[in-house]
């Protein structure tokens, strides 16, 4: 079962299983992920969740990293996260 201490994580992270990428801010985006990784037991956990090498992800994540949306998807599947792309809105351009 889950004790309460669990539920209020869950919903904390709950609240964060979303990245919006705004202006391109791909190294925004690569950061946040970093972030995540290294709160869920960092490189080498997801590497055996992942099936994908240290180094690869080390590559893909870092601040120059242009990963492939395929090696994204691969990382992001692991914490149930989705990336979402959304249309600029009219009033904004």
């Amino acid at each position: 079962g889950h004790c309460a201490a669990d539920d209020g994580e869950e919903r904390r992270l709950a609240g964060s299983r979303r990245l919006d990428i705004q202006d391109g801010d791909l190294k925004a985006l690569l950061k946040a992920i970093r972030n995540i990784v290294e709160a869920q037991g960092g490189v080498g956990a997801l590497a055996k969740k992942t099936k994908l090498s240290r180094t690869t992800l080390y590559k893909t994540l870092s601040e120059t990293g242009n990963p492939a949306v395929g090696t994204l998807k691969t990382i992001l599947d692991v914490y149930g996260i989705r990336i979402g792309f959304f249309p600029v809105a009219a009033s904004a351009r």
